[in-house]
């Protein structure tokens, strides 16, 4: 999915973790848009953004949308990240300008890897009606990987386990010995939590990865603390086990990771270390230069914001 606001600045990455000291840092979601469609918007924010080496973390739904009016994200770039989408209903179709056309169904993982430049979009595969539910991450890619040549994967099996009446899926990294197919280039996990009713359990955790918790639906008590839906909470470092707990049916997402050691710049849809980067990216794509094209998307293809003259500044506008 694209980054459709259009920053006035280059958000830069200083998040600073308290190594081996747990936190328990609420942070609220943000309403953003993808498309049509309203979503919250976990990462960045201006308290946090990153953990480990995730960067961006949308939530779009549960929602119901009319006929015709699902996700429709047109042909846009990324450069120095992957993409990283778990769907948990409805469906989205991805082409990219390698030449793949991927749908995504509920269970699914896709994961795309700009290295030095993609372009894909993304649409609802049907025109009717229907309901959706997904969350989209991107993985800022290391030094030594963000220059790499452009991939996609599709993960249709992903492991699972259940405890203490969670359904846990393994979506990154992984969890008790259980791996995610995944491809990435940073130590990370990432895992949904479902339960259809009550349900509680200790989570373990890795002690020297930072953590957040995003709740996706329902009320999870997460170290005590209760959380509704589309509430960050950051965890910070050194914790072996995190307490869940719900009273009904709810659902959650764990990221985590060590912490990511490199400073990044995130404007648009780019991730790089210098705004001369991120400048050239822009004008590339506006000149339909390098990045190739997405072919059969039903949506408009999208311009990059000018990147001319771009300024830091610690805080997201």
């Amino acid at each position: 999915m694209s980054d459709t606001e259009r920053h006035a600045v280059l958000p830069e990455s200083r998040d600073t973790p308290c190594p081996g000291r747990p936190v328990l840092e609420r942070i609220e979601t943000r309403a953003a848009e993808v498309g049509e469609l309203p979503i919250h918007r976990a990462l960045p924010s201006r308290r946090r953004r990153t953990v480990g080496a995730w960067c961006f973390l949308d939530h779009i739904g549960p929602i119901e949308h009319p006929a015709g009016h699902g996700l429709h994200v047109g042909p846009h770039p990324h450069i120095g990240l992957q993409t990283f989408t778990w769907m948990i209903e409805g469906e989205i179709t991805h082409r990219d300008s390698l030449g793949y056309t991927q749908p995504i169904r509920p269970g699914e993982v896709n994961l795309m890897t700009a290295g030095d430049g993609i372009a894909h979009s993304e649409d609802t595969a049907s025109q009717d009606r229907g309901r959706l539910h997904a969350v989209q991450l991107w993985i800022a890619l290391p030094e030594a990987q963000r220059r790499r040549a452009p991939t996609f994967q599709h993960y249709p099996d992903l492991p699972a386990m259940s405890d203490g009446g969670f359904r846990l899926t393994v979506l990154a990294g992984s969890h008790l010995g259980r791996r995610a197919p995944a491809e990435i280039h940073s130590p990370l996990v990432g895992l949904d939590l479902a339960a259809g009713g009550a349900a509680c359990m200790d989570l373990a955790l890795e002690p020297h990865f930072e953590h957040a918790v995003l709740v996706l639906n329902g009320e999870v008590r997460v170290a005590c603390e209760a959380l509704g839906p589309d509430t960050l909470v950051y965890l910070g470092t050194g914790r072996r086990h995190l307490r869940l707990e719900c009273c009904a049916a709810s659902r959650l997402m764990l990221i985590g990771g060590e912490p990511f050691g490199e400073e990044i710049l995130l404007w648009w849809n780019f991730v790089a270390r210098h705004p001369a980067e991120i400048e050239e990216a822009s004008r590339a794509w506006n000149e339909r230069r390098h990045f190739g094209e997405v072919e059969g998307s039903p949506s408009p293809r999208l311009a990059a914001p000018d990147g001319t003259g771009l300024r830091l500044r610690g805080a997201l506008e």
